[in-house]
């Protein structure tokens, strides 16, 4: 760990030197400067008496100069500036307060993983887990050697819920049990295994709350007003908040740019203080609130919610936000201060939260810290290099696959035309929200290191049919003379990402046309698909395209990862964690429609309100046939009361307290060895109309089914994951029958009642102010 001195700070940030040739993050001195005297440098005292001892010192001028993103420190005690924005979303990330270090060297990359609606599409929570180890090792590696703080923002639990949405693919995707899985799988992964005793970096779970979307038909995330029901918050948008606070005691959340029922989320003191702080005691530890950045300017200048900045600065605070993430300077903090619409103790309870985040993640304790040995030779270990392509390949989803035509039995030296805009191009593998990959394997590189004679041309990306083609002479003449014709199309970020939601879910029509004239040559035919989902029709009912994969962005291996599955090496077993929707979806419903359940005007959003996907989330084909079937060993009959009176003592939440466990035989009935995604779920007509079409309600992943075994998955759940919510927002557990499917596409089904006079709440919603 890098501690220094004001003194030595100053030397190193002279004119000339760059901050991604050196460090800039620097830690404190608590053996010989001047803050080595303050009592936070006492590591017997417990972490809030640490923090309080910091805050003391401080001048009124200094306080206010560290409740921002990039806080000035106090060189007048010994504290160091301090950039709190770094990033980690699938791997260490570009940031304000992350670098790399430029040329060969040390801290010059970091494993990339794929995007995480990749990552999720796995529905293998233990690999959630350990990659997330992974990026906080290698992010504690940065913080320790001064290329980064020792926060990061990351996961973004928003639910995936529309396809338009440009920032979709940095999520889970669009069910709450999955993302809130995700959520817990990820932030134990980032925090380390003793988070209470020391985390290894404070993770952030963003952006809270109602925030999926950019900039639509007028409205940008940083005016939008999303008006909710409290059925739809309590039940949806904030469910994955729930898990990142109340169960996981995350160490940090974002506060996001748009408005919730008429408040700005960051000036929001329903749900900062009375939802996340109260109702889920989200307090144990100080836990901190950043404002997405310049959210707090937004509340005057685009919500008008406040009359002056200085207005707007001050509500955010006093609703519960305890830094104020800024570019250059936004917010009105000295505003807010000399107007007296900021009061001290308020600013007091932000830093103490603040710096006793740091406490707890060893950032005052220098070489005793816990983690202060993690330094440049544990990035980029071999461990994490197989673990980027281990979730590659998990997530990959087969879509289509007529008459078996993958894998392809493809013999040394064949030759393999490899068509479309990310076919050899490394640069596009990566997604949103990235650093710089240790190594990039297209597609095409992945096929030479296998002995393919490998021909390739370049394809469109968003061009229409009737501009200058470029690209289909090219494209015929690589595939002219090839055995087998790979295409590699789809999105890349120029479609959809952060500030830019897409306008249309059609595949772009110059792809749509190249596909067609390519699948004219009568040659296997594979189409593999980059990014956000698509609306597929086209190609599943064009005969001529024997085979789809979805790979979203795959990350540093994705192209061995791909063509693993490809010729068989490995087989497919991922499932959509999104509905693919048909075009004309995006003309039926606004964007900026908040409601999930259909009404007169609209149809629902996600598969358990809209009946009508082109591939439904949880679709996923394989390149082996399974039968799975709920074990007559499990109950089909019990007693509210009694599981309501088992749960006592065991939680301090009924909801999650855990529900018989539902054995899943599953046998393998084909002539290929692969991993199988079990999904269970939930329907019934129980608790308020209308009801879901269904509703996962427990998962697991079976790995390595050979040929005629069989194997028992025993899923987990919670008497929370069988539970409606009703107007009220409240957790209900309603008497009734309930029927659980297993598969997508249902394979069997079993039903068991759950009886009791009454239904019984299980969690009690606050009620808006």
């Amino acid at each position: 760990m890098k501690s220094t001195s004001v003194r030595q700070l100053a030397l190193a940030l002279l004119p000339g030197v760059s901050a991604i040739d050196l460090p800039f993050q620097f830690y404190p001195n608590c053996v010989n400067d001047l803050l080595s005297s303050n009592q936070v440098c006492n590591a017997t005292l417990s972490p809030p008496e640490r923090a309080a001892a910091l805050v003391a010192a401080l001048t009124a001028e200094e306080k206010l100069d560290n409740i921002i993103s990039k806080s000035k420190g106090a060189p007048r005690i010994g504290l160091p500036a301090y950039n709190w924005w770094s990033e980690a979303l699938h791997g260490v990330a570009y940031a304000p307060g992350t670098q790399f270090r430029n040329g060969p060297g040390s801290f010059n990359s970091s494993t990339s993983f794929p995007m995480p609606v990749l990552m999720a599409a796995a529905f293998n929570d233990d690999l959630i887990e350990e990659i997330g180890k992974a990026i906080g090792i290698e992010s504690r590696a940065f913080g320790n050697a001064g290329f980064s703080g020792l926060d990061y923002w990351t996961p973004n639990v928003n639910p995936f819920k529309d396809p338009r949405w440009g920032r979709g693919s940095e999520t889970p995707g669009e069910d709450i049990l999955r993302i809130k899985r995700y959520a817990a799988s990820m932030i134990k992964g980032l925090e380390g295994p003793e988070p209470e005793k020391e985390r290894l970096v404070v993770s952030t779970c963003k952006h809270y709350a109602a925030n999926d979307f950019e900039d639509w038909n007028g409205a940008t995330r940083h005016n939008f007003d999303a008006k909710v029901s409290l059925q739809d918050l309590a039940e949806y948008y904030l469910m994955p908040f729930q898990q990142c606070a109340r169960d996981s005691k995350v160490g940090s959340i974002m506060c996001a740019y748009n408005a919730v029922n008429g408040v700005p989320s960051c000036a929001n003191h329903y749900l900062l203080q009375t939802i996340l702080r109260e109702h889920w005691n989200w307090t144990e530890h100080n836990n901190y609130i950043t404002s997405d950045c310049e959210a707090v300017l937004d509340v005057s200048e685009n919500h008008h919610y406040a009359p002056t900045n200085a207005a707007g600065t001050a509500m955010c605070f006093e609703a519960g936000m305890d830094t104020s993430c800024e570019y250059e300077g936004s917010s009105d903090i000295p505003g807010a201060w000399t107007q007296g619409l900021l009061n001290e103790s308020t600013v007091d309870k932000a830093l103490l939260r603040l710096y006793e985040g740091l406490v707890r993640v060893g950032y005052f304790d220098g070489e005793d810290s816990k983690y202060a040995s993690i330094d440049w030779p544990d990035v980029n270990q071999e461990e994490f290099q197989q673990l980027a392509l281990q979730s590659a390949v998990e997530g990959t989803v087969l879509l289509k696959n007529d008459d078996g035509t993958l894998p392809l039995s493809i013999e040394p030296e064949a030759k393999v035309a490899m068509i479309g805009f990310w076919a050899d191009a490394p640069d596009k593998l990566s997604g949103g929200y990235s650093g710089r990959a240790s190594f990039l394997h297209s597609p095409a590189y992945a096929a030479r290191q296998l002995g393919f004679r490998v021909t390739t041309a370049l394809g469109p990306v968003l061009q229409s049919d009737n501009v200058t083609d470029t690209w289909t002479e090219a494209a015929l003449k690589a595939a002219e003379d090839a055995d087998y014709i790979l295409y590699f199309g789809g999105l890349d970020t120029s479609a959809a990402g952060e500030t830019k939601d897409r306008w249309t879910i059609d595949w772009p029509s110059a792809q749509l046309k190249l596909i067609k004239t390519l699948s004219k040559l009568g040659k296997p035919f594979v189409v593999v698909q980059m990014g956000d989902q698509l609306d597929n029709t086209p190609l599943l009912e064009a005969d001529e395209v024997h085979s789809i994969l979805w790979a979203n962005w795959p990350g540093q291996d994705g192209g061995t990862a791909v063509m693993q599955l490809i010729t068989g090496a490995k087989s497919p077993a991922g499932r959509l964690p999104v509905t693919q929707y048909p075009a004309n979806y995006t003309e039926l419903v606004p964007m900026t429609d908040m409601n999930l359940r259909p009404t007169d005007k609209y149809p629902g959003r996600t598969y358990r309100w809209y009946p009508s996907a082109v591939q439904p989330f949880g679709f996923g084909l394989h390149y082996t046939t399974f039968k799975a079937q709920v074990a007559s060993s499990f109950s089909t009959k019990y007693v509210i009361s009694d599981l309501v009176k088992s749960c006592e003592g065991v939680s301090a939440y009924l909801d999650i307290c855990p529900f018989a466990s539902l054995p899943v035989e599953v046998t393998n009935t084909g002539n290929r060895t692969s991993d199988y995604v079990v999904l269970a779920f939930l329907s019934g007509e129980f608790g308020p109309k209308p009801y879901p079409i269904k509703t996962l309600a427990s998962y697991t992943r079976l790995h390595d089914v050979s040929p005629g075994a069989t194997s028992t998955a025993q899923l987990s759940w919670t008497l929370g994951n069988l539970a409606r919510h009703d107007e009220e927002g409240n957790t209900v557990l309603y008497p009734g029958t309930y029927k659980v499917q297993i598969d997508e596409p249902t394979q069997f089904t079993v039903e068991f009642t759950l009886e009791g006079s009454e239904p019984v709440v299980l969690d009690q919603w606050p009620k808006p102010e």
